[in-house]
C-alpha cells in the first residue's frame, strides 16, 4: 500500500481516469456496433460521421492506437459505401 500522501493522490486519480476512458471506449464499440448493424444507407452516413469523431477522439486521448482508429474509420467507411 502507497505511504505517501501524493502516491494516493495518484491512485485515486488513476482509478479515475480509468473509470473515463473505460466509458468513451464502450460507448464508441456501441457505438460502432450500432452502425454496422445499420441497413438503411441515409442513416448510416449521418452516423458514419459521429462515430469516426469518437474514434478520433479516443486515438487523440490515447485510449486506442492512431492505426488502430485509422482501420475502424476505414472499414466502417467501406461498409457505409456497400449498402444499396
Amino acid at each position: 500500500m502507497a505511504n505517501h500522501k501524493s502516491a494516493l493522490k495518484r491512485i485515486r486519480q488513476t482509478e479515475v481516469r480509468t473509470e473515463r476512458n473505460r466509458y468513451y471506449h464502450k460507448s464508441a464499440r456501441t457505438a460502432i456496433k450500432n452502425l454496422r448493424a445499420e441497413t438503411d444507407k441515409k442513416a448510416a452516413e449521418e452516423q458514419l460521421a459521429a462515430v469516426s469523431s469518437k474514434i478520433d477522439k479516443l486515438a487523440k486521448r490515447n485510449i486506442i492506437h492512431k492505426n488502430k482508429a485509422s482501420n475502424l474509420k476505414s472499414k466502417l467507411t467501406k461498409h457505409v459505401a456497400s449498402l444499396a
